[in-house]
């Protein structure tokens, strides 16, 4: 795509972002999120759904954590790693209109994005694929810089209730479903990403067997930390999962890091 071109789209995505409706598209509880439908212009939007790889494609690296996290996602590890088709919207999110718009309205200022892709890039999530109640890892271990806001990018075409799959916003320390939002398709949804911010799919998932739930998932940082009353644990941790009683995978809060 034409420099022109990509700056057009961010400019566009930018304002739907900054000007999103409180009570529509902005919530700020239990704490800030944003949904926006129909975020990418059509035929940009469907450019990015055909190259998405398949379920059996070599660039998927898979989890498999049983009651915990059941889903594959891609190893990135610089943007040369991306592919083609999709390389575009991802500079078009890392882009500093994009940034400063999130940071207006998210009042995050000064993010950074994640030239390493730290678990982020694409996801994808086959049938009986979950994903555990959780906190996100707070810290960046390549850059030392604090985590603080998460972006999503469904990719799923005809989505049905009965398929499941949706994203669970939860409060009262994740015992208690907040909200629902289905994972349709060019649907993006923000959230500010801190040891309070609960979320999940905990329930596995009924897509059909030749459909999967996808998505493209990229975090942003701050040099600045995050406030006070949002740090439950106050040194670098990875994700903390409710079925572990809010420790990581090897039942730890916290975790050394480089």
């Amino acid at each position: 795509m034409k420099q022109k071109d990509l700056k057009k789209h961010s400019l566009d995505i930018s304002a739907k972002i900054e000007n999103a409706v409180s009570g529509v598209e902005y919530f700020s509880s239990p704490y800030q999120h944003i949904i926006i439908d129909n975020l990418i212009e059509n035929r940009f939007i469907e450019s990015i759904f055909k190259a998405f790889p398949g379920l059996n494609d070599p660039a998927w690296e898979h989890n498999y954590d049983e009651g915990i996290e059941v889903k594959s996602r891609t190893n990135w590890s610089s943007e040369f790693d991306v592919p083609d088709k999709i390389i575009d919207i991802i500079r078009i999110f890392n882009s500093s209109p994009v940034l400063n718009a999130i940071g207006s309205r998210l009042k995050i200022p000064k993010l950074i994005p994640d030239p390493y892709f730290t678990g982020g890039g694409l996801n994808i999530t086959p049938k009986g694929g979950l994903l555990d109640v959780h906190v996100d890892g707070n810290y960046h271990d390549a850059t030392g810089l604090n985590r603080r806001v998460n972006l999503l990018l469904y990719l799923n075409k005809n989505w049905k209730p009965d398929w499941g799959g949706e994203l669970g916003i939860y409060k009262n320390q994740g015992k208690i479903l907040h909200a629902s939002i289905a994972p349709i398709f060019n649907r993006c949804v923000i959230f500010d990403t801190h040891d309070k911010s609960y979320h999940g799919l905990p329930n596995p998932i009924n897509f059909p067997k030749k459909e999967s739930r996808k998505s493209i998932i990229l975090y942003y940082y701050t040099h600045a930390p995050r406030p006070k009353s949002q740090i439950l644990v106050d040194k670098p941790h990875s994700a903390l999962w409710r079925s572990k009683k809010f420790t990581d995978k090897k039942g730890k809060k916290v975790r050394n890091f480089t």
